[in-house]
């Protein structure tokens, strides 16, 4: 599906998605990634859903977000409750969802001018 903007000039934005990868302002990523309104965490070692744990989602917990957007792939799933200490800790909001909800939501974050991250894992 492609997605289209208004507004937030000059920040990561999704453009599109499908079942196996977004694009941020059309650029296709297909697997793990962070997305943040000033820059891209691609190299994010994250596995998946069932793999997750509390040492993937620490280094977010520095950054000076508002809120964390899980999106665990085609369907919602949840982590393990600790996987999320560190964000809780820090007073970080946390969502989950479906990465093409995650895709939607992020976005109007940012237009919002929101501190948000998405956070992406693929099936």
């Amino acid at each position: 599906m492609k997605l289209h903007l208004t507004g937030a000039a000059g920040l990561n934005m999704f453009t599109a998605y499908g079942d196996d990868y977004v694009a941020v302002n059309n650029r296709r990523i297909g697997r793990s990634v962070v997305v943040l309104p000033d820059r891209l965490i691609e190299d994010w070692p994250a596995p998946g859903v069932d793999a997750l744990a509390a040492e993937h989602l620490a280094p977010l917990a520095g950054l000076g977000l508002e809120i964390v957007l899980l999106g665990t792939g085609r369907r919602l799933r949840f982590p393990r409750p600790e996987v999320t200490r560190p964000l809780i800790e820090a007073g970080i909001g946390f969502e989950v969802m479906d990465l093409q909800a995650a895709c939607r939501t992020y976005n109007i974050l940012v237009s919002e001018e929101r501190k948000v991250a998405a956070a992406l894992l693929f099936d």
